[in-house]
């Protein structure tokens, strides 16, 4: 049969689920990782929907898909694809790649270290693989810069009331939001559900009441959500609880206030936090940050310099954690299949 697509992906997870494409998909124009990313939104995003939604996906799941990298000091570069974005970074999906590319040969391994750069939309991310017997035990990245877009601001959510948060570029830009604010929530998978629901309101309303602009990427406001909390009160040992939306929010529909748990530590959601915080005067330059995720996954942050994004000050972090492959597959698109984009259902999705 000859079918209408046919991509062969590795499957990991660090926590959170992340597919690897690594073939199937034919050349894409662009001088640049990110021009690639945008010729890619604007031209053949049935790609992102075929593999992230039903039959083949599922609300959690990301995906990647390696490419040539476009810039002289990178080994690859790749686009990340979620569920109703692509976003310039991703802390767990750029660990999971390193991963795949080391542990299918596609980049070669030395051990005990190995060091590369990779393309991503929103730049050039420095690699630190520790490898032993072929396996890769942990990578850590330097991100590109984050900084603080808003400290402390208040807002008006409704169906919850005033919610203090903070707004941090870590890739991506995250309402992040004490989660001590409300009372008897945790951030357990068992409350996974109420969790979702406070920050996909949370998102609505900080999208429509705190304006946000990088310097580099206009247009681009924030995407996500997340609820943080120190452990055992210790101003370096921090448990988040990030929301990745699988539609749009809408205050007048309840079926929308939802979305999925990020089930690692979140790599970009760390880098927000820790700008938002060293802007605070609470973390400093070369001091150790630690975050689980709500599965009590384990990752470590360091901030190792400052610099300067627009007028903005932004500091320069590094992330380290691990990614486990779980699969390798084929997917095809029948000719006959109907549902060439995938599907989704109220039961799980976000469906307006």
């Amino acid at each position: 049969m000859a079918f209408k697509r046919t991509i062969n992906a590795v499957d990991t997870h660090s926590g959170e689920p992340m597919r690897v494409i690594t073939g199937g998909v034919p050349h894409i124009p662009g001088n640049s990782v990110y021009e690639q990313m945008r010729w890619l939104e604007q031209n053949d995003d049935q790609l992102r929907l075929f593999m992230l939604r039903e039959p083949r996906g599922y609300p959690p799941l990301c995906c990647n898909l390696i490419v040539p990298p476009k810039h002289p000091d990178a080994a690859a570069g790749y686009i990340i694809m979620e569920q109703v974005e692509y976003p310039l970074m991703s802390g767990g999906n750029t660990i999971s790649v390193a991963t795949v590319l080391l542990e299918t040969g596609m980049i070669p391994m030395q051990e005990p270290v190995t060091e590369f750069q990779l393309e991503s939309p929103a730049g050039l991310i420095g690699i630190r693989a520790e490898c032993s017997n072929g396996k890769v035990t942990q990578v850590t990245f330097r991100n590109v810069p984050a900084f603080a877009a808003h400290l402390d601001a208040v807002i008006d959510v409704p169906h919850l009331g005033k919610v203090t948060v903070d707004v941090g570029w870590g890739g991506m830009f995250y309402v992040i939001a004490d989660v001590r604010q409300f009372e008897s929530l945790r951030l357990v998978p068992e409350m996974g559900r109420e969790i979702t629901r406070v920050s996909s309101l949370i998102l609505k309303a900080a999208q429509e009441q705190l304006p946000v602009a990088h310097p580099d990427y206009p247009g681009i406001g924030i995407t996500i959500s997340q609820l943080s909390g120190q452990i055992d009160n210790s101003p370096y040992n921090w448990k988040n609880a990030v929301t990745v939306a699988s539609g749009p929010v809408d205050f007048d529909n309840p079926a929308t206030w939802t979305g999925t748990l990020d089930r690692c530590p979140c790599g970009t959601g760390m880098c927000a936090k820790m700008a938002t915080l060293h802007a605070k005067g609470q973390l400093k330059v070369g001091e150790l940050f630690r975050n689980e995720s709500p599965l009590g996954i384990p990752w470590n942050g360091r901030l190792v310099g400052e610099t300067r994004i627009g007028d903005y000050t932004a500091v320069v972090p590094t992330i380290g954690g691990q990614s486990w492959i779980t699969g390798y597959s084929t997917y095809v698109l029948d000719p006959t299949d109907p549902f060439v984009n995938g599907y989704t259902i109220g039961d799980i999705w976000a469906v307006k």
